[in-house]
Formats: structure tokens, C-alpha cells, sequence
């Protein structure tokens, strides 16, 4: 890429780190505002530079202290290299490409096994360790999914989704209706036990380097219940996944918990957390696709609906929940 068409904050960086010859290469970003940059210097290994939108102090950047805390236990997640905050520039090791998503594309299915059995143990190391080096120096144990925060993404849901991506027009009595039965779910979620949580555990956000996966993307890690990252991974609006395959992998979670006689009461929680979850995801690809014009999205859609059609279908609990949705949704009938 050329010097002259590089942000500001990268050029200045370079310049500082004493790699102003360097190639550099735009990367895709995610849904957030940071920019990633590629550098390969004439000598060395490359880096990937995330570009924040503002200068921020390092001492209370949410990714350098929730990296201090999986590093420590540890779990992979890439080596900070430099830091420039003044700048907004953060350094970091190149994982590469690949990310678990790209990778089950080429991969044989007895790959997939394997590296699912990986990340599910990575989560059970953060929930156990998580709970092992709790304390006020790491933000993350400051922060938590309660009431308000799930449901904000349920609202969330009903504005970007169900109303602005689909046209759904509700009456006051028939959102009050929808948001009674959302509040249930919210207040059955947060009154579960707290665990420590990735916060965004799926496909694209693990990266496959040197066969290891590597976690990126944490910097919103939170308490939340003990199947939210599990959720998150194995209801992953990106990856189809057979049942059978879903099942197996909670049960060798609750093994390697040393919970097997929990399966029945866990898969209930599992399967409302899904729903929660899946519904905030619908509200994200709705906002994306209404208010930034990012269509990449849309394509996930029709996979999540499925999901959520399944646990309303799946449970009595959700049944008025399901009959509000499925006036709207024609896909959850």
C-alpha cells in the first residue's frame, strides 16, 4: 500500500518503530470502528497493527488488561509487540489468515472434531482459572451480563432487526407483550451462577496458527453464565454444526468440568442462553445492514433464524414468545 494513502497514525508509527519501509497491507476489519494493517519489514517477522479511532492511555485499554489476565493463565491470544497509544496504534503478533471459520471450508471433518474439542477446552480453562485469579486488578471481573446489558441487546434486537431490517410494526400492547416475555428470559439468565466469559467465543474469532488456536477479539470479556462462550461457539451464526456434534462437544465439556451429571439441567440453560444469544446477533446484522450499509451480513441471517426457530419450537417456557415473533418472522413459524 502506499506510504501517502496509510493513516496517519500508521505512518507515524512506522516511522517511530523504525519501519518506514515496510510493506503494508489493509486487513478486514469487524463490526467496531479499529482498523488492522498488516506490516512485513524487509527484515523480521510482520505484525498487525490495530488502529483504535482515538489516542487511549494503555494503563486502561480493556484489550491490554484482559490480555494481562489470559495471558497469565495462560491461553493463547496473540503477543503485544509495541504499543503506541498516543498514537491509538497497538502492535500485535500476525496470526495469520486462517481463521477457524476459513479453516473448516478445507479441512476433512476429522479436523473439525479436533479443533472443536480445542476450543471448547480453551473454554473450560477460562472458566476455571477465571475463577482461580479473580480480583479487582483485571476489568473484566468488574463487568457483567446482568439484567440491564441482556436485555439492551434484546431491545436492540427489536429495533435494528425486527423493526428496521424487517418493517415489523408493533403495537404498544403487542411490544409490551414481546418485551415482557424478553425481560423473562434476561432475568433467568443473569440470576445464573457467573463464570468468566470471552463474550464473542466463534468461529471468527479464533484463529488457526501453527495448529493452535489463538483467541482474538476479547476485549469486551465479562462475567456472564457458565454456557454463554459455549453458546457462542457451538450456535455460531458462521459454521453449520449437526446436532449430534453439539451435543457430544457439551457433554465433553461438562467432562472435562467434571459436571456429567448436570447434562440435562445444562442443555435447558444452554438453550435459553442460544436464544438470547441468537436474537442479539439478529439485531446486530440488522444494524450493520440498515444503519452502516455493511450487507456482508445478510447472509447469516437465514442460519440464525433457524436456530432460534428451533429453541422457541424446542421449549413451552418460550411459547407465547414464539407466537409474538412468528406474526412477524414468518421464518419461525
Amino acid at each position: 500500500m502506499v506510504a501517502s494513502a496509510l493513516p496517519s497514525p500508521v505512518t507515524r508509527y512506522l516511522e517511530r518503530a523504525g519501519l518506514s519501509g515496510a510493506k503494508v497491507m489493509p486487513l478486514t476489519g469487524d463490526a467496531s470502528d479499529r482498523q488492522y494493517f498488516r506490516v512485513r519489514p524487509r527484515k523480521g517477522v510482520s505484525m498487525v497493527l490495530a488502529v483504535h479511532a482515538e489516542p487511549f492511555d494503555r494503563a486502561a485499554l480493556p484489550f491490554i488488561n484482559v490480555h494481562a489476565l489470559f495471558d497469565a493463565m495462560p491461553v493463547p491470544v496473540p503477543r503485544i509487540l509495541g504499543v503506541a497509544g498516543d498514537l491509538g496504534v497497538l502492535a500485535l503478533q500476525d496470526l495469520g489468515d486462517v481463521t477457524l471459520q476459513a479453516h473448516l471450508g478445507s479441512a476433512p471433518p476429522q479436523q473439525h472434531s479436533a479443533l472443536y474439542r480445542q476450543a471448547v477446552g480453551l473454554i473450560e480453562t477460562i472458566q476455571r482459572r477465571g475463577r482461580e485469579l479473580s480480583g479487582d486488578a483485571y476489568l473484566p471481573y468488574g463487568i457483567a451480563f446482568d439484567v440491564s446489558r441482556l436485555m439492551w441487546e434484546l431491545d436492540f434486537f427489536l429495533k435494528h432487526f425486527l423493526e428496521a431490517y424487517r418493517g415489523a410494526a408493533l403495537g404498544p400492547a403487542e411490544r409490551e407483550a414481546l418485551r415482557q416475555e424478553l425481560a423473562g428470559i434476561a432475568e433467568a439468565l443473569a440470576g445464573e451462577p457467573r463464570v468468566l466469559c470471552h463474550r464473542d467465543y466463534h468461529s471468527r474469532n479464533l484463529m488457526l496458527h501453527e495448529q493452535t488456536l489463538f483467541m482474538i477479539d476479547f476485549q469486551d470479556a465479562r462475567l456472564g453464565p457458565d454456557t454463554y462462550d459455549l453458546v457462542s461457539l457451538l450456535r455460531d451464526s458462521y459454521i453449520d454444526l449437526p446436532d449430534g456434534t453439539v451435543d457430544e462437544l457439551i457433554a465433553y465439556f461438562l467432562a472435562r468440568a467434571g459436571r456429567t451429571n448436570q447434562e440435562s439441567a445444562f442443555r435447558d440453560r444452554f438453550d435459553l442462553m442460544a436464544l438470547q444469544r441468537n436474537l442479539k446477533a439478529l439485531g446486530t446484522f440488522g444494524f450493520q445492514t440498515t444503519a452502516r450499509g455493511n450487507t456482508v451480513y445478510i447472509q447469516y441471517i437465514p442460519r440464525t433464524l433457524t436456530y432460534v426457530r428451533d429453541n422457541l419450537h424446542r421449549h413451552p417456557r418460550v411459547a407465547r414468545l414464539a407466537g409474538i415473533l412468528a406474526a412477524h418472522l414468518p421464518e419461525l413459524r
